[in-house]
């Protein structure tokens, strides 16, 4: 295994955390704005949104760079874009830097996946992949729960602060250690695209968009369904995240592995199938703390099971443009948050954030059904070849 793609680990980590740590601290944004839990929600809405939208726009121009000067200047672009945030007056500033840290993390993110692919040995892929994206689950572990603790002991802007400080040390690690990485070819957009008309490529990225929807409908809104259900704390609400961050790296990493063993098809239908009861079942286990925890725990490590199949899937049914899958993967991934979010602030808007998980599990449903129609319709592609 290239020793480089623990370097990129770690920047995932880095751009994890400003994604995720928002929704953490929405109660102390919304409290100090003086915005409703809801409207805070649209942090997340419009940063995954940006996200989904600007990775593959980015990596296309950018396409015949050095990889390394690329990451260099999307590092600094992503600190300035969090210092903004730390120094944010109203929502709408706030806003405005979410927009700027998730174009410029979006790259890096992509960079770090595509990076990891093609600098490992063949049979690596799968574990590199996996290795890169318990990077962004890794900062649940520490990011998320340090940023929560740095937000009740300080205020919300901390976190923030502390994310500009580990991104300039990450410029001086790129500077060093990374290397010169030849550019990739580049591929239009609209070609890009052109690859969603077959069936399997498809469904394969809906399953992914459905997926996380159905688990950012709940998880954006985990901190207020905490509180009213348990009326935990600071310190509490941080030992939730951090237990709930070791289960999703434990199950990132897991799933890299069996992903490198096994069929990927099977890994992402019992994926997709075990996260879905798991979301029903949240609202059942609340009788109990450590019931709960003990759900919490599955919950997390489903939630990161499915990225390294699903990306091992693509480059399967798609050699020949499988950069381009990631890409596109990715920016479902993040639609999906995007999306999430939006229904989850609907639901606590308009009836009860202990509602978010079952709406949640429904839209799961939906991507058992499309991970089907796509091995589906693969396999009728390799019949008729």
């Amino acid at each position: 295994m290239d020793k480089r793609v623990y370097l990129l680990t770690v920047i995932s980590f880095v751009v994890g955390m400003v994604e995720l740590i928002i929704g953490g601290i929405l109660d102390l944004v919304a409290d100090d704005l003086q915005i409703s839990i809801g409207t805070a929600g649209l942090l997340i809405s419009v940063f995954s949104l940006v996200f989904a939208l600007s990775a593959p726009i980015l990596l296309y121009i950018s396409g015949q760079a050095d990889r390394k000067k690329v990451m260099i200047i999307s590092l600094i672009i992503f600190t300035i874009g969090n210092v903004a945030a730390a120094l944010s007056p109203s929502f709408a500033f706030l806003l405005i830097a979410r927009v700027v840290t998730a174009a410029s993390g979006s790259l890096l993110v992509i960079l770090c996946i595509t990076i990891a692919s093609n600098i490992v040995d063949r049979h690596y892929i799968g574990r590199a992949i996996g290795i890169v994206v318990m990077g962004v689950s890794g900062s649940l572990v520490l990011g998320v729960p340090i940023g929560l603790s740095l937000g009740h002991i300080f205020n919300w802007r901390a976190p923030f602060l502390l994310i500009a400080g580990l991104s300039i040390i990450m410029m001086f690690a790129v500077t060093k250690f990374l290397g010169y990485i030849e550019a990739q070819p580049t591929v239009p957009i609209k070609q890009q695209l052109q690859t969603l008309k077959k069936p399997a490529v498809l469904f394969a990225h809906a399953t992914t968009f459905l997926f996380l929807a159905g688990h950012y409908t709940f998880y954006a809104y985990f901190t207020p369904f905490l509180v009213s259900t348990f009326g935990f704390g600071g310190s509490m609400l941080s030992f939730m995240y951090f237990l709930f961050g070791i289960a999703a790296v434990s199950g990132g990493g897991l799933s890299g592995v069996l992903t490198d063993r096994f069929n990927p098809r099977i890994i992402v239908i019992i994926s997709t199938c075990s996260f879905a009861l798991t979301l029903f079942m949240i609202p059942y286990v609340t009788f109990a703390v450590p019931v709960f925890l003990l759900f919490v725990i599955v919950w997390g490590m489903l939630n990161w099971m499915i990225t390294p199949p699903l990306q091992r899937y693509l480059i399967e049914i798609e050699p020949e443009t499988a950069g381009i899958q990631q890409s596109l993967n990715n920016s479902s991934l993040h639609l999906g948050i995007a999306f999430g979010a939006l229904v989850g602030s609907a639901v606590v808007e308009r009836a009860d954030v202990h509602m978010t998980s079952f709406v949640g599990g429904c839209i799961v449903i939906l991507s058992i059904g499309t991970a089907a129609l796509s091995i589906r319709a693969s396999k009728k592609s390799q019949s008729s070849e």
